[in-house]
């Protein structure tokens, strides 16, 4: 056993010195890696949400890269292909819009993880759908009682989108002095 090792050490050092073996890539690791790559389309895998103190956020979770994004507000929600509305309560909507993007995998199946529809009871955000996976855009819904104030931003490793959508400032009934 020992005879062979010295003869397989031996035979390597002779063709690193002659310039040949270059069989394995700069880089490449003896154990087979079980990371995959990144899909070619970003896929959409989850939805989620918190509340912060003046804030609540939605985060969409995206494997691969983060596709363009769009948010517009809508009068109402409807899901892609059926046109079916989308029963969320609320008075307000957003439509976020990821393209290219999928919530599928190449094989048709899904990698999206997350809530296809759900209420939410945070003091802005009211309730979200998945609406849309459908020719390379992937469509998420959000529903408020009150319009909206929003920022829109990415976080990385992994990718994910963020809106954090502003709590409004309560009402306070004004007070006559004497």
């Amino acid at each position: 056993m020992l005879h062979r090792q010295t003869l397989a050490a031996t035979a390597a050092g002779i063709l690193l010195a002659a310039g040949i073996g270059a069989t394995i890539p700069a880089g490449a690791t003896a154990a087979p890696s079980h990371r995959t790559a990144p899909p070619a389309t970003a896929q959409v895998v989850n939805v989620r949400w918190g509340g912060h103190p003046s804030f609540d956020r939605l985060v969409i979770d995206v494997r691969g890269a983060m596709p363009s994004v769009g948010v517009r507000t809508v009068k109402e929600l409807r899901y892609d292909g059926s046109g079916n509305k989308v029963p969320l309560p609320g008075k307000f909507f957003l439509e976020i819009r990821l393209s290219p993007a999928a919530a599928h995998d190449d094989a048709g199946r899904s990698v999206y993880q997350g809530p296809r529809l759900v209420r939410i009871h945070l003091p802005a955000l009211k309730g979200v759908a998945l609406t849309g996976d459908f020719e390379g855009v992937v469509t998420v819904g959000a529903a408020f009682d009150s319009k909206p104030s929003y920022k829109v931003g990415a976080l990385h490793s992994p990718e994910r989108l963020v809106l954090d959508i502003a709590h409004h400032p309560p009402h306070h009934p004004t007070t006559c002095g004497r």
